[in-house]
């Protein structure tokens, strides 16, 4: 029997003008809009039927503080569904205390490349089921600085690089390795987010997906780009993610859950309606 695949909407959250959380949706991580409120979102995507929530501080590695937990707690007691936040967490005690703030995972970025041990500490206290390292990445087409050189669609070869800090800092370290590596130090998720596509609405990048997902064991969320129902299934068909998850088509009701998974379900995706 084949498992369900799960549909992610994501909440990205920073403080907007007179330090209110807002949600917001960029393109390629830069010229952010405002979506709404997170925990009136949050609530809204509980009842819509989504199969988890991932909500993401997206500012708060940058600005070097804690991640919003006061949202977060409000965001928790709306949801009753897997709900997995990242976003400025980068000691054990971050881990913990997020978790007692109502997640039931956490996602780490930044603070797993900078130490990639945090990785293991965080799994051996928690439980690799609760540890999600979150993957940003670039294409980047020097590639004699590539450990895995792949094709696009039309060809060209790339490599995908892991970037931190929101996207700001690239890294010199190849996304395929450092998936690879992830699972060894005890990662239980991976969520792979491709700059180049995100917020886009043409689609998850499927080779970097799907590359990441033969080479490792773990669960695949792919995250970035989904704009139709078609990505959705793409991502599943051809990415061969676990999960999608998107933003854009769920804040702005393009796109209904319960319609995207009937959908679905009808070209054969195992779906939980």
């Amino acid at each position: 029997m084949m498992l369900t695949k799960r549909i992610i909407p994501c909440l990205d959250v920073k403080y907007g003008n007179g330090n209110r959380a807002l949600v917001v949706k960029g393109v390629e991580f830069i010229s952010l809009r405002e979506a709404g409120d997170p925990v009136e979102l949050a609530k809204r995507y509980d009842e819509e039927g989504a199969d988890e929530l991932i909500f993401l501080d997206i500012t708060a590695s940058h600005e070097k503080r804690q991640t919003m937990l006061d949202i977060v707690k409000d965001t928790a007691d709306q949801v009753f569904i897997p709900f997995c936040v990242g976003g400025g967490i980068r000691t054990l005690e971050d881990v913990i205390q997020t978790l007692r703030a109502g997640a039931d995972k956490i996602a780490i970025n930044t603070a797993a490349v900078k130490n990639p041990q945090f990785i293991t500490h965080a799994a051996e206290a928690v439980g690799s089921q609760c540890v999600v390292l979150a993957i940003d990445c670039r294409r980047n087409t020097d590639t004699e600085r590539g450990t895995h050189v792949i094709p696009l669609e039309d060809g060209t070869l790339v490599w995908y690089e892991v970037v931190i800090y929101g996207g700001r800092t690239p890294t010199g370290i190849d996304a395929i390795e450092w998936a690879i590596r992830s699972e060894q130090l005890g990662a239980g998720e991976i969520m792979l987010t491709s700059m180049n596509r995100d917020g886009t609405k043409d689609g998850y990048d499927i080779p970097i997906t799907r590359a990441i997902s033969e080479a490792i064991d773990l669960p695949i969320i792919a995250s970035g780009g989904a704009g139709t129902a078609e990505h959705i299934y793409e991502g599943f068909v051809h990415g061969k993610a676990d999960a999608c998850l998107a933003a854009s088509i769920f804040h702005f009701k393009e796109i209904p859950i319960a319609a995207l998974k009937q959908y679905l379900q009808g070209r054969g995706i195992p779906m939980r309606v």
